[in-house]
């Protein structure tokens, strides 16, 4: 008998506890692609992505000049100063490498530097919305992946209406 009370109390009180979960679903990226200020973060992005290029652009002029000026004066050099030259254009060259894998990591983040005050207005939002609601746990759908959520647990569209953003 005492096992029975035992395992109906056990049952019980896993019943209570999935009464008290109630599991809600946000589109972050969304309510971030419909704040007006975005066009600001993509302006800012356009800008910084110029610098890259236009940084990108005086290496590879370096670069250029230093295997004209190589080849114009190839023959005069001796094999010490060749050696040192090819070196030098190599090392332009590696830095070429480096500059256009690292650039997109660059640009990410920028990226990540301009949306960040974004997010915490976001995350304010949803704060006050999970409050309200009753929420006990949210999960972000756009980084989750999540096969299926039902969408009358989605808070996305409560997030934007407490933004004050209307939906495009």
């Amino acid at each position: 008998m005492k096992k029975f009370i035992l395992a109906l109390a056990v049952v019980l009180s896993t019943i209570c506890l999935q009464a008290q979960t109630k599991v809600g679903t946000i589109d972050a990226d969304y309510i971030l692609g419909q704040m007006p200020e975005i066009s600001k973060v993509e302006e800012g992005l356009k800008t910084y992505n110029t610098e890259l290029q236009a940084e990108l652009q005086n290496t590879i002029k370096k670069y250029e000049e230093l295997v004209d000026a190589y080849k114009a004066n190839s023959t005069t050099y001796e094999e010490v100063e060749k050696t040192s030259k090819e070196s030098e254009i190599m090392e332009v060259e590696n830095d070429i490498k480096n500059f256009r894998q690292k650039a997109s990591v660059l640009i990410q983040i920028k990226r990540n530097e301009l949306t960040k005050p974004f997010y915490l207005k976001i995350d304010e939002a949803m704060n006050a919305v999970i409050s309200a609601q009753g929420f006990t746990q949210i999960f972000n759908s756009s980084i989750n992946g999540l096969a299926y959520a039902d969408p009358k647990f989605d808070i996305t569209d409560a997030v934007l209406e407490k933004l004050g953003i209307g939906v495009k």
